[in-house]
C-alpha cells in the first residue's frame, strides 16, 4: 500500500517550520529562517519537504495564507494545541514563547482549546528579546544552559527591549558578571510569561513550546514561576507544524477509507 503523508507548515515571525506525519509519528521535520520575505520562505520549505507521498498540506502561523499549495489553513492556536497534545497527551495547557509573541492556551480533558491569550504587542518576553539581550552581552544563546550554570540572577527591572538593553550596558559597566545578567534576563522573561499565562487560571501539567523550550534553564524557571509541572519535548519548537500535519491527516484520511 502506498504510504500517505500529510505536511504541516508553520510560518512564524522568526522561523518557518514543517513536519511530515504518517498517521502515527512525525517522520521528518524542517526549518528555515522566515526572514524579510515570508512567502519565499514558506514556498522554499514546502519544496524541500514535499514529495509524491504528501496527500494533504495544512498551513498555519502568521504567513499561513502565503502558501498557495495548502489544502487548508488553520489558526496557530488550534495547531499549537493539537501539536503539543500529540507530543504529550497528559498536558492541560500550553505556554508558547515565539520569536515575537507569546501564547497561553487552556485545554479541556479532550485536549480541545477552551481559552487562550496572545501577546503580540510587545517584544518583551519573547525569543527576540532574549536574542537582543544576549547579543548585548556578546554571548551565544545556544550556550545559555552552560552560561548561567551556578550563577546568581541580577535584577533586571525593565521589560522594554530598548530600556533593558541600556540597563544591561549599565550593569556591565559596573562589573556585574555576564552570567548573572543572563540569568536575570531569563527570570524576567519567565516571570512575565507566567504572570501573563496565569490569567487563564492554569492547572495541571503545562507544555512549554517555542524555541526557548530547548533550554533547560527556561523550562525549570518557568516551572518555578507557574508552580505547575512544565514539560517540553525535543520537537517542541515544531508544535505548530506538527499540529497542522496531525489535523491534515485527520481531515484527509476520511476520504481514504
Amino acid at each position: 500500500m502506498e504510504q500517505k503523508l500529510t505536511l504541516g507548515i508553520d510560518s512564524g515571525s522568526t522561523t518557518t517550520k514543517a513536519a511530515l506525519f504518517d498517521g502515527k509519528e512525525i517522520v521528518r521535520t524542517g526549518m528555515v529562517p522566515t526572514g524579510a520575505n515570508p512567502k519565499e520562505s514558506i514556498q522554499s520549505l514546502y519544496q524541500q519537504m514535499w514529495s509524491k507521498d504528501v496527500a494533504y498540506t495544512v498551513s498555519t502561523g502568521y504567513g499561513r495564507a502565503l502558501l498557495d499549495q495548502a489544502d487548508k489553513q488553520v489558526t496557530e492556536i488550534t495547531c499549537h494545541a493539537r501539536g503539543a497534545a500529540f507530543l504529550n497527551p497528559d498536558i492541560q495547557a500550553v505556554v508558547d514563547i515565539g520569536g515575537q509573541d507569546s501564547k497561553a492556551i487552556l485545554l479541556d480533558r479532550d485536549r480541545n482549546v477552551v481559552d487562550f491569550l496572545m501577546n503580540d504587542k510587545c517584544a518583551a518576553g519573547t525569543g527576540r528579546f532574549i536574542e537582543v539581550m544576549m547579543r548585548t552581552l556578546g554571548e551565544n544563546l545556544e550556550e545559555m544552559d552552560r552560561f548561567v550554570q551556578g550563577k546568581t540572577p541580577a535584577n533586571i527591572t525593565s521589560m522594554c527591549t530598548v530600556f533593558a538593553e541600556s540597563e544591561i550596558v549599565s550593569l556591565l559597566a559596573k562589573g556585574v558578571d555576564k552570567g548573572d545578567i543572563a540569568l536575570g534576563v531569563v527570570q524576567s522573561i519567565c516571570r512575565r510569561t507566567a504572570f501573563f499565562a496565569q490569567r487563564l487560571k492554569l492547572s495541571g501539567a503545562v507544555f512549554f513550546s517555542g524555541g526557548l523550550a530547548q533550554y533547560e534553564i527556561f523550562r525549570s524557571t518557568m516551572e518555578s514561576f507557574l508552580k505547575l509541572p512544565v514539560h517540553t519535548h525535543p520537537l517542541s519548537q515544531y508544535a505548530g507544524a506538527i499540529g497542522a500535519a496531525v489535523i491534515g491527516y485527520q481531515k484527509a484520511s476520511r476520504s481514504w477509507n
